[in-house]
């Protein structure tokens, strides 16, 4: 099963990864917290400590056209609120 992890950089996520030390990523929907701990682990080469996980539901859109309405929506995601150990940082600009 392939994961597909990326790093979500807002204000409120850089707020709460300066003041306590927790990562904010959009994971794939079906992963879990133990692929999720592995992989940072691996990518960033820190130490998890802590894994928490909360589900969003896509958001359905739609729009009026001159043919028509036009129904869609946006896909699902797992939102993952990474712990990494004290002293221990995640630099998101270093792999680019």
């Amino acid at each position: 099963m392939d994961i597909q992890i990326k790093p979500l950089v807002t204000e409120k996520a850089t707020a709460e990864s300066e003041k306590l030390n927790t990562y904010t990523f959009a994971v794939s929907p079906d992963a879990n917290k133990f692929q999720i701990k592995d992989l940072v682990e691996k990518l960033y080469n820190v130490r998890v400590e802590r894994v928490n996980v909360a589900n969003y539901a896509g958001k359905r859109k739609q729009r009026y056209t001159k043919g028509g309405l036009i129904k869609g929506q946006n896909p699902a995601f797992k939102k993952a609120y990474v712990t990494v150990a004290e002293g221990q940082t995640i630099d998101y600009y270093s792999n680019i």
